[in-house]
Order: structure tokens, then C-alpha cells, then sequence
């Protein structure tokens, strides 16, 4: 029997669901319901409101769940962060119960999706010492200040515990796209070699015709054209007959040898299509020329860091669903690559040290980067290489 492939990610998702409707069991008991809205100035009001937070909390935690490692609207997904929390605290408030501590243990599974680890925790600490003055402040509990902490540190160690599962469950995603990356990266780079070893193979080939075969030919025609001089008799006729055939002979093999070293150039269009193969999230449309091949393997070399670069940092940051590569040839002798994506662009940007590393890699052979990083059109730019040697 086949075992069934169960994402972790999906997994995580699910189980914080579970938790949120595990949590809301209790207010389906109509005498604990009835009798923690009698605690309420207005039951009527208090029993709307502790339904709409329970409900805008389960809709708004799958909404920032439908796909964690997304990094698309950020700023939006903070917002349901936002939203999440407070609703949590409004139904332990609403119903005068610990109902929130609950499902503050649900925040913390988002919480490593959306902030940084430090940010995450801190995030992680406030909002259950948020529940101490509430705590303190029900008449059920009659609790002191230090029994609320306490009774929040007690919810607070497993949000921690489903903090840390999340958290492993992030690194891992990225820890997957990284191995993919460089999967990728090894198999282009595989393409390439494999592309320059078929290229010198035809060079050494092209050598040992022009410099054995050749020579020998060349030889024995001469041979036969002294021979040809020397002989009067009826043989005479097949020794420049046997001359005329190593003359043609001789002018074969050097055509096949110009033949061999025409093609001597490294196809990029296999290389590339295995570079984008796969990116999680992001759909990549490449533009090439008919037959997209370079001399140079250093510039061949340049070209496909500069695309993996592009496709690291439009996954990573853009918050992109689409990106766009166009190549070609101007009219200059130049190899022109324009890149552009549909996601949020960048307020204030600054190259990194990928972008300065492209800018070093072009430069190096006289090329050029133009960046274009406006928010209203998403992140553009426009990489110029110099395929020939300047003279």
C-alpha cells in the first residue's frame, strides 16, 4: 500500500485550525454561554460581539494561512496580525474566560511566517501579558496580578511550544527553496560544461585533422606532383590522377575543419530553461533569440548568475506572481537582458549585496546595470554585457 506525501506546511495549517475550533467547543454549551454573557452590562451586544470575534478570527487566520511562504502584500498580512490578536483577546474578554490564551496559542503559529524571529517573539510575549490585567479584571477568577501572570505563563509556554514547531517548519521551507536553488544552479552550470566539453572535443578533433591529416595530405601531394614530373610513361596518368584526388582530398579536410570551428560557441537556451525551472510561487516567462549561444564560457558564466540572482531576489522579496526575462542582441555587439516582475517594487531601495555583486560581474566585462525599482510597476532592470573583447 502507497504511503500517502503529507506536507508539513499543510499539516501546520490544519492542526492551528483544529486548535481554533477545539477552542471554541465551549461556546456551544448554551448554559456556559448563558451564564458568562450574564456577567455582561449588555448580553444581547456581548453575545453578537464574542460571535463576531470568534468567526473574524477563524476567517482571518485561514485567509493569512492559504499560503504561508508567500511574500506577497505583507503589509496586509500584518494587519491580519493585527486583527488576529485582538480578536483573540476580545473573546476571552467578551466571555470573561481563558478562552483567549487558547487561541493566542493559534497566533503563535503564524507569527514566524510573518515577522523575523526576535520580532515573532517579542510579538509572542506582549500579547499574553496583555491577558494579566484581563485576568485580574474577571470576578470568576479573583485573581491576583502575580496569579494572572502566572496563569498567562502558563498559556504563554505553549504558544512558545508551537512557536519554535512553526518556526522549524519556516526554516525548513527555506531551507528546501535554498537545495532547490542550487540544484538548479548545479544543472545549468552541468548544462554548460557539458556544452563546452562538446565544443572543445570538436575543437581538439578540428586540430588533429588540420595539423596529422592535412600535413600528410599535403605531403603526398607534393609527392605526386614531383612524381608527375618525373614519370613519362603511361603511368603518368594515374600518379596525377592520385594527384588530383589528394589535392580534393585535402580541400575536404579543411572545410570540415572550418565546419568544426564555426560552431564553437555555448548554447545558453538549455541552461537557462533549467535555471527557472521550479521557483515556488513565481511564474517565469523567458524571451530568447532564435539561437542563443555566446563564445565566451566566462561570459556565458556571467549571464546565468545574473538570471539566478534576479530569480533569488523576485521570490525572496518581491512579493511577485509573475516575472518577465527578455535577451537580445543590439545592434552595438551587445547582449541585452531587461527583467521585470508584477510585484510590489521597493520604497526607499538600496542594492544588496547580490545586486552590487551583478553590477561587479558586468563591469568586469564592460557591462552595465540599470535598476528601476519604482512601487506603482513592481522591480525592473536592465543588464547590458559586451559579447566581443573591446579592441
Amino acid at each position: 500500500m502507497r504511503a500517502i506525501a503529507l506536507d508539513h506546511v499543510r499539516l501546520l495549517r490544519y492542526a492551528g485550525l483544529f486548535t481554533y475550533l477545539c477552542a471554541g467547543t465551549p461556546l456551544l454549551r448554551v448554559d456556559w454561554a448563558r451564564e458568562r454573557l450574564s456577567l455582561l452590562d449588555h448580553p444581547h451586544l456581548g453575545l453578537l460581539l464574542l460571535a463576531t470575534s470568534y468567526i473574524t478570527f477563524g476567517v482571518v487566520y485561514w485567509l493569512l494561512t492559504w499560503r504561508f511562504d508567500a511574500r506577497r502584500h505583507l503589509s496586509l498580512k500584518i494587519l491580519g496580525l493585527v486583527v488576529l490578536t485582538l480578536a483573540a483577546i476580545g473573546v476571552g474578554w467578551l466571555s470573561k474566560s481563558g478562552l483567549s490564551g487558547l487561541l493566542l496559542v493559534v497566533v503563535a503559529v503564524v507569527l514566524p511566517w510573518l515577522l523575523p524571529v526576535k520580532q515573532g517573539l517579542a510579538w509572542l510575549v506582549m500579547q499574553n501579558l496583555a491577558l494579566v490585567p484581563m485576568f485580574h479584571s474577571f470576578p470568576d477568577f479573583h485573581m491576583s496580578y502575580f496569579a494572572a501572570f502566572l496563569q498567562a505563563s502558563l498559556y504563554l509556554g505553549f504558544a512558545v511550544l508551537t512557536f519554535v514547531a512553526s518556526m522549524v517548519a519556516s526554516q525548513q521551507v527555506e531551507a528546501r527553496e535554498e537545495q532547490r536553488r542550487l540544484n538548479s544552479e548545479l544543472r545549468a552550470t552541468r548544462a554548460l560544461l557539458a556544452d563546452s566539453s562538446r565544443i572543445a572535443e570538436r575543437m581538439r578533433i578540428a586540430r588533429e585533422l588540420h595539423d596529422l591529416v592535412g600535413h600528410h595530405l599535403t605531403a603526398l601531394s607534393l609527392n605526386l606532383e614531383v612524381a608527375s614530373h618525373l614519370i613519362t610513361s603511361p603511368a603518368g596518368g594515374p600518379v596525377r590522377q592520385a594527384q588530383t584526388i589528394a589535392k580534393q582530398l585535402l580541400v575536404d579536410v579543411r572545410e570540415v575543419v572550418s565546419e568544426l570551428r564555426e560552431d564553437d560557441s555555448l548554447d545558453l537556451t538549455l541552461a537557462l530553461q533549467t535555471l527557472i525551472e521550479g521557483v515556488p510561487g513565481l511564474d517565469v516567462h523567458l524571451d530568447l533569440p532564435p539561437r542563443f549561444s555566446v563564445e565566451d564560457p566566462r561570459r556565458a558564466q556571467v549571464i546565468v548568475r545574473c538570471v539566478q540572482e534576479i530569480l533569488t531576489n523576485t521570490a525572496r522579496h518581491s512579493g511577485a506572481r509573475n516575472l518577465w526575462l527578455a535577451f537580445a542582441r543590439t545592434a552595438e555587439g551587445e547582449l541585452r537582458l531587461e527583467a521585470h516582475d508584477d510585484g510590489r517594487g521597493a520604497v526607499g531601495f538600496r542594492p544588496g549585496n547580490g545586486l552590487s555583486g551583478m553590477r561587479e560581474r558586468l563591469a568586469e566585462y564592460g557591462g552595465r546595470l540599470s535598476v528601476d525599482a519604482a512601487c506603482e510597476r513592481g522591480f525592473a532592470l536592465a543588464a547590458w554585457l559586451p559579447l566581443e573583447k573591446p579592441a
